[in-house]
């Protein structure tokens, strides 16, 4: 059911010219360990000014938005909540055009799925997805990623984890490299 679903999105995101990349729990299934994963987050490079062209495609695949007021609720999270009417998979689009996204996005690597090409994360912009998120299950998806993965940039890594570490006045790069010993 997964893979149908991100087969028909990929398709309608690259007709309609809309960058995208697969992140989340999919995408760890592609680099980690296999988990149990009931949703699909993608991450999209647009802004908020393309929600019209986002809803068409939704209601093209037959996709239930689920907020009352789509627009006001993506002004706000910067997410379009949808869900699959024949299968019940909740897909959350995340809107975003910041630096960052723009180049994970142009790093995603493109997994064929039945003669499909669809945009997954790539494993260093997954760990940093992950390490921003920073909830217990992200940590452990970062060590079985670390695990399988052991040939990644972890100098990419570190140098958008000290930018996010400034602007989000956090302490991501710590959190990295402490975990990164364990692991490596």
């Amino acid at each position: 059911m997964f893979q149908n679903l991100l087969k028909k999105l990929a398709t309608e995101f690259e007709k309609s010219n809309i960058p995208y990349m697969v992140i989340g729990g999919q995408a760890v299934l592609l680099y980690g360990e296999p988990r149990f994963t009931k949703d699909i987050d993608i991450t999209l490079g647009v802004s908020v000014e393309k929600l019209d062209s986002i809803i068409k495609i939704a209601s093209s695949l037959e996709l239930k938005i689920l907020p009352d007021n789509p627009r006001k609720f993506v002004e706000e999270l910067m997410v379009l909540p949808v869900i699959d009417g024949t299968s019940g998979i909740r897909i959350d689009l995340i809107f975003s055009f910041s630096p960052y996204e723009q180049e994970a996005i142009k790093r995603a690597n493109k997994i064929n799925i039945s003669g499909t090409s669809v945009n997954f994360a790539s494993i260093e912009d997954l760990i940093i997805h992950k390490v921003i998120a920073g909830r217990e299950r992200d940590i452990e998806d970062i060590s079985n990623i670390i695990l399988k993965n052991s040939n990644f940039d972890k100098n990419y890594i570190s140098r958008w984890l000290r930018e996010f570490d400034l602007s989000l006045n956090e302490s991501f790069t710590e959190k990295f490299t402490s975990m990164t010993k364990k692991h490596c």
